[in-house]
């Protein structure tokens, strides 16, 4: 059960829900409010579903990666093995350090690249946010991160348990910037991430034309290359959401399955 990352999702979810209930930043926000029912289908299947049904599709890919990874250098990418021997604290550090900061390259380009964009706009379609919206997006968005970290990954050749605790970190600190909550982690806010952080990145209009604070787990990325924005006192942006949403259809199925193509008329330039 504890090496089984579904375990510890839950675990995460529930006290994400505990925290919330005890302090929440937002009091208005108690409830059940609209669209709570996709986002619970969107916990599950990016949670658990997904790795089963695209199981095929991400083993192709990989096999893919690795023989062109090969045929260029001339050894496979788990051969290297580049953290063997190091103790399993110090992979968990490499691994969450690596991995995070290649998701903050991905994000970014999600929100600069119109075709990209089109996918990651599901998660930028919460409008009330609390810890569950962390897991509302489109399954395009795996098969992209898990595409580009695979090679980085193969070539640390980490441990399974170094691989399933950065995961869940990851996850941690994920649901924690979505989460309802007044979290600004002090002085460490030039480090971690954090909600009053991260609901700045779901402004509908957001201090930088593509967008601020693409950091997962770590700030530490958007103050080095100049795309952090937190307001020092605990302020909130006044709409969540996108520019052009009102084009989109809120639909589970057209967002599920057709976000490239979801429009009910025809949209601006931003949408």
């Amino acid at each position: 059960m504890l090496t089984y990352y579904p375990f510890w999702l839950a675990v995460v979810s529930l006290l994400c829900v505990v925290a919330e209930r005890a302090a929440p930043w937002r009091r208005g926000q108690l409830g059940l409010r609209p669209e709570l029912g996709q986002d619970v289908f969107w916990l599950c299947f990016n949670g658990y579903f997904a790795s089963l049904v695209f199981a095929g599709l991400f083993g192709y890919l990989e096999g893919g990666l690795t023989a062109s990874f090969t045929g260029v250098c001339g050894v496979t990418p788990q051969s290297l093995r580049l953290l063997e021997g190091l103790n399993l604290a110090l992979q968990i550090a490499v691994v969450l350090v690596a991995s995070d900061f290649i998701e903050w390259l991905v994000h970014n380009a999600l929100h600069r690249f119109p075709p990209l964009w089109r996918i990651h706009r599901v998660h930028h379609s919460i409008e009330t946010m609390d810890w569950i919206g962390n897991f509302r997006f489109h399954w395009g968005e795996l098969i992209v991160y898990k595409s580009v970290k695979y090679i980085p990954l193969a070539l640390l050749g980490a441990r399974w348990e170094a691989l399933l605790v950065a995961a869940v970190v990851a996850t941690l600190i994920g649901h924690l910037n979505h989460a309802n909550l007044n979290l600004s982690w002090g002085p460490l806010r030039y480090i971690l991430n954090s909600p009053r952080m991260h609901i700045w990145h779901h402004d509908k209009h957001p201090h930088r034309p593509a967008g601020v604070n693409f950091g997962v787990v770590f700030s530490l990325w958007d103050w080095i290359f100049g795309t952090a924005y937190m307001p020092r006192e605990a302020r909130q942006p006044e709409v969540l959401g996108y520019v052009g949403m009102e084009h989109v259809s809120h639909s589970l199925i057209m967002r599920f399955l057709l976000p490239m193509f979801n429009r009910r008329t025809a949209p601006d330039g931003n949408v």
